[in-house]
């Protein structure tokens, strides 16, 4: 008969606590949600900056769909409460150390700006459209008096939204693989970069697409950098970030990140976009598509392989 000593069963399959409790609802909320804060962005900061005329698309037409992105990642969010009777509980107080907290508030103002944004540019679509009251008028003449002050209200509150995505997962500092601080830079980058893509499928001006196809060429630099700079971040960490990070490293998702989020979500797209600059004719639908694919899946992936991730040490 052998003698065995037994100090620890945590080599044992699912013998440590994983979270499961988080599903598709969530990252497709927090993918349309970083989608919104990104098209609001730009309409916002280029009314602000004056370009209006020269970029309508960008600052009128855009913005119209970002009410119904905000809605639906709101009814997706609602759908994976538990108690959806008690939502409003979030209403009733605001604690700061809470990234749900922050997320709730902000939604309650940037959805409504994001309707009333869209009221004020709703002729530019609809050239014949006349309000059925006298006291919608007089509300469309209110807002658009004091139209900049809004712009700078939308601006604010969609950066702290696209940051917000990435903090809420950031905030969970049980799970190795979402506790750290480029997630928060990262979504918004992400963000940024669909909104930028979104908006040049919409727009048929061709100098207005070039002009945020090379913003988007920018900013999928940018999220490349910090990808990168997560990793080396991992990697240079404590044994249970390592895990983590090899989780994408050889890991069980290592395919689904490098091929549908790194190549097809921004290396191919880059690709497409410096070959529309050199004088290429690229279909916009094409990179603009594997943007919003890429951002769809980092959030997905993000979301999974987190709730996987664990400490053992």
């Amino acid at each position: 008969m052998n003698e065995e000593i037994i100090v620890s069963g945590r080599a044992n399959y699912l013998i440590d606590p994983h979270l499961h409790i988080w599903h598709w609802p969530i990252p497709l909320y927090l993918f349309l949600g970083g989608l919104a804060a990104g098209i609001l962005f730009f309409a916002s900061l280029y009314y602000i900056m004056g370009k209006e005329k020269i970029y309508p698309v960008i600052v009128r037409k855009a913005a119209f769909i970002t009410p119904f992105l905000l809605v639906l990642g709101l009814l997706a969010l609602f759908y994976d409460l538990n108690h959806k009777l008690y939502f409003w509980r979030l209403y009733t107080t605001i604690k700061l150390q809470s990234p749900m907290s922050w997320g709730a508030w902000v939604l309650l103002v940037i959805t409504p700006a994001s309707i009333i944004w869209s009221a004020l540019h709703i002729k530019d679509l609809f050239p014949k459209f006349e309000w059925p009251y006298k006291w919608l008028v007089e509300l469309e003449a209110f807002f658009a008096k004091y139209k900049l002050v809004l712009a700078w209200i939308i601006m604010i509150y969609a950066v702290i939204l696209g940051i917000y995505t990435g903090i809420l997962f950031s905030a969970f500092n049980a799970r190795p693989l979402w506790n750290t601080s480029i997630l928060g830079p990262l979504f918004l980058a992400s963000g940024l970069s669909a909104g930028a893509a979104a908006i040049v499928m919409m727009s048929n001006n061709h100098a207005e697409r070039l002009h945020m196809t090379k913003i988007d060429l920018i900013i999928l630099g940018i999220e490349l950098f910090l990808i990168t700079h997560m990793f080396m971040g991992f990697l240079a960490s404590t044994e249970v970030q390592i895990d983590a990070a090899k989780l994408f490293l050889g890991g069980p998702y290592t395919m689904v990140f490098w091929v549908f989020v790194v190549i097809l979500g921004i290396i191919v797209p880059a690709v497409l976009d410096i070959m529309e600059l050199r004088g290429y004719h690229i279909p916009a639908l094409i990179p603009g598509a594997l943007v919003l694919f890429g951002s769809l899946m980092l959030r997905f992936i993000f979301a999974y392989a987190g709730q996987a991730s664990r400490w053992l040490y």
